[in-house]
């Protein structure tokens, strides 16, 4: 099951501006606060990020930006999202060697309250539609299109614990990444999924039923 869009896998040349302490941007001064003991900030002079961020930014944007790009369906959007998991992480005292599982279930979790507020760009999710190109029929286009809207609005109704297992599965984690990251037992995990993708399936089916 293909949910939304694709996430790419070119990392990130380097730390935006709000996330290397330089103090650019809005993001910079919005991020400066503590929690923890450990703080962001946008100012130079004030507590500095984590050590050790930049290394886990460059080994982990990836698989962000594609968790996110799963439910938004569109690489711009996950961009936006991978800032604010990071700008999050900053402040966390999360272990660098258990930062990957957090940043995807954060990142699930950042995607799908985007998609249930409807801070979301109209804009952004036709290019992500048509995936920047010519469609040599426009009805098609528009079918796929909305198909993938009915997912995303079903996917954000499910249980949130539902919905980030599904997400995070279909962006590639393995049965035993999800089972770290969702504090489930291995042998669960694929019974988890399924019942999400059952879950999917049947939220589908009732809201077309009702059309």
């Amino acid at each position: 099951m293909d949910l939304v869009g694709q996430g790419g896998s070119a990392p990130a040349a380097a730390l935006p501006a709000a996330l290397s302490g330089d103090g650019g941007g809005v993001a910079g001064r919005r991020a400066e606060r503590k929690d923890g003991g450990v703080a962001v900030s946008g100012r130079p002079g004030r507590e500095a990020v984590r050590a050790d961020l930049e290394e886990v930014f460059r080994a982990a944007y990836p698989r962000v930006v594609g968790v996110a790009a799963r439910v938004l369906g569109s690489r711009d959007e996950a961009e936006d999202v991978a800032q604010e998991v990071f700008l999050a992480f900053a402040r966390t005292s999360v272990p660098a060697g258990e930062a990957g599982g957090w940043l995807s279930v954060a990142a699930a979790h950042t995607a799908l309250n985007h998609l249930r507020t409807g801070r979301r760009r109209a804009s952004r999710e036709e290019a992500a539609g048509d995936g920047g190109t010519v469609s040599p029929d426009i009805a098609d286009a528009v079918v796929a299109l909305d198909e993938r809207r009915r997912v995303r609005a079903a996917l954000a109704r499910l249980p949130r614990r539902q919905a980030v297992a599904l997400v995070l599965r279909h962006s590639g984690l393995s049965y035993a990444e999800v089972a770290a990251a969702l504090d489930l037992s291995p042998g669960s995990v694929g019974t988890t999924v399924r019942r999400a993708e059952s879950a999917l399936r049947e939220e589908l089916n009732r809201h077309a039923a009702s059309e």
